[in-house]
């Protein structure tokens, strides 16, 4: 399918803070901008810049940032799904994963994830799309948050709504690995029923599990 990408910006004034949230931005724009130190949840921040900068200039990759004075504070990425999980065996190009989403802590409890989330639905082209995303409760950030892993589930599961990302059952074998973990799924208006069908047969590879 053609990958159209429109920009949106907005600026939010939060707890004295004027954050600019923008995307879907180019690796070019990422580069320009400093990268929060914080940002370490999946690799060391120089090493996170340059992948979010490769992922960006992908024809379907799109990363969503909030800015703070020119620093990256936090960002969501959208990418086809990982060659090493069940989801990349679907035929659909229409299938995107919110692969990572990320808060410096300080930023925490501003709401600028749900802000993240819902600036990257204004983009029509998203009603074309099955997004989803997997949630791991050893991806969460137990330790500074001081939440127990329901309590973190909760709140990520409220801030993925706030995209239109909903819960959906599966049988894959990593996320039935733990209660917690979970699969949610937004699926834009445009999409075929027989996309939807396709993608509920990666599901449930399992057919006595459905």
């Amino acid at each position: 399918m053609k990958h159209i990408k429109t920009y949106y910006s907005e600026e939010i004034e939060s707890d004295g803070k004027k954050l600019l949230f923008e995307g879907p931005i180019s690796g070019e724009q990422i580069n320009r901008y400093d990268f929060h130190e914080g940002l370490v949840a999946f690799r060391q921040p120089r090493e996170q810049k340059k992948a979010l900068a490769e992922i960006a200039d992908l024809p379907e990759g799109r990363i969503n940032v909030a800015v703070d004075d020119g620093m990256i504070i936090g960002y969501v990425t959208f990418v086809y799904p990982d060659p090493l999980e069940r989801w990349s065996e679907s035929p659909l190009d229409n299938l995107l994963e919110l692969g990572a989403i990320e808060v410096a802590f300080e930023y925490r409890g501003l709401n600028v994830g749900s802000r993240l989330l819902e600036l990257s639905m204004y983009d029509d082209a998203m009603e074309d799309y099955i997004i989803i995303t997997t949630e791991y409760y050893w991806h969460w950030d137990l330790k500074n948050s001081g939440k127990s892993v329901w309590e973190y589930r909760k709140i990520m599961e409220k801030m993925m709504n706030k995209g239109g990302l909903e819960w959906m059952a599966t049988d894959d074998p990593e996320i039935s690995s733990h209660p917690a973990n979970c699969l949610l799924v937004r699926i834009g208006s445009r999409v075929p029923l027989e996309d939807v069908q396709t993608f509920d047969n990666v599901r449930f590879m399992d057919r006595f599990m459905i």
